[in-house]
């Protein structure tokens, strides 16, 4: 089988940020890396749960609402995918900045009764949101 495009980048080479990771039927896949890769420092489970939860629910009520396709943590647990149509680098950047910076307001996890999640009972709002203060950080700095 062919190897997949993420699997093709030098993951020792990717630093902490956001990258365009490609460009497949006029959708645009985003990296939003939170960690090193393989630096042994992860995402907790419960707190990549709820950041997933809390962007989901952000990024698809903005005004950026049709051009949001889909927004979801990596397997590797350093960071999360992002995919957009219509919108260029600066456009997810403010997009992202405000998106983690409003759900560092939320009081409680959207989506997180038994009939609105698959596995509600595993979620950490406080782990969330200091990882998206830590996230924002990095955005700040690009």
């Amino acid at each position: 089988m062919d190897k997949i495009p993420s699997f093709s980048k030098n993951h020792d080479e990717l630093q902490r940020g956001l990258h365009i990771c490609g460009v497949a039927h006029g959708v645009t896949t985003w990296d939003l890396r939170f960690k090193t890769p393989n630096g042994g420092d992860y995402i907790d489970i419960a707190a990549m749960h709820t950041i997933e939860h809390l962007i989901a629910t952000v990024v698809r009520n903005s005004a950026h609402r049709d051009d949001i396709i889909y927004f979801g943590p990596m397997g590797c647990r350093t960071g999360f995918y992002l995919l957009t149509v219509n919108m260029d680098y600066e456009a997810v950047l403010k997009l992202l900045k405000e998106s983690f910076a409003l759900a560092e307001t939320f009081i409680e996890v959207p989506g997180n009764k038994r009939e609105e999640c698959g596995n509600y009972l595993e979620h950490d709002l406080d782990k969330a949101k200091r990882e998206c203060a830590e996230y924002i950080k990095i955005l700040e700095n690009l």
